[in-house]
């Protein structure tokens, strides 16, 4: 898996104008290509009327899925120039769409290019990005005595505390990176007098 992705920060719209021609670039994240696809199908849906819809996304962190489509604008000078500008920026499971309103005013290939690719940039610039690096997900198990003191301890820490369940004992979910695992379990066994429990799981992304 890949240590880290970055990805838009949020869904949202930028309007840019090229000759006369309106060109609104509609980003989202996407955590699937089927996502990815719903996304590209309900901006369609919103814009019905307009001259074109063209798309691109990149799922997976290793950027593994690649799609792009020109939606009736000349063979590569929509949805190539606008995967290409996701893939410059190091964008992963993002997913764009740039809606076109013609003005009247033929861009040629090289216009076109430039205004869709444009498009995508000006957007992810308007909306901003984010990193998400991997980690390791796991349960820490605690009497109820403890539990506050180490979620509080956790939590100023800078640890992100997942979930929490309250039973017999108190479990606690956690995200860790992979190198502060045995740092972690030596904190733990300290604070709670070698009392917790600790147990690894899989692997996921969060917020950097």
């Amino acid at each position: 898996m890949q240590d880290q992705y970055r990805t838009v920060a949020r869904a949202g719209v930028h309007e840019t104008e090229v000759n006369r021609s309106r060109f609104l670039c509609a980003l989202a994240p996407a955590a699937t290509e089927r996502e990815a696809q719903d996304f590209i199908a309900a901006v369609r849906r919103k814009h019905a009327d307009a001259t074109h819809n063209c798309f691109a996304y990149v799922i997976g962190a290793d950027a593994s899925t690649q799609k792009a489509g020109d939606d009736g604008e000349p063979g590569g000078t929509a949805g190539v120039p606008m995967l290409q500008m996701l893939l410059r920026r190091d964008m992963r499971y993002v997913v764009a769409v740039v809606t076109r309103y013609y003005g009247g005013v033929k861009l040629g290939a090289g216009g076109l290019i430039r205004a869709y690719g444009g498009a995508v940039g000006e957007t992810l610039d308007a909306l901003g990005t984010i990193t998400r690096r991997r980690f390791r997900l796991a349960t820490v198990t605690v009497d109820h005595q403890r539990a506050g003191k180490v979620q509080n301890d956790l939590r100023a820490t800078g640890r992100e505390v997942r979930d929490v369940h309250y039973g017999d004992e108190v479990t606690i979910g956690i995200g860790l990176p992979d190198a502060d695992v045995p740092a972690f379990r030596a904190w733990l066994a300290d604070a709670t007098a070698g009392t917790a429990g600790f147990e690894l799981g899989g692997e996921a992304y969060g917020d950097a």
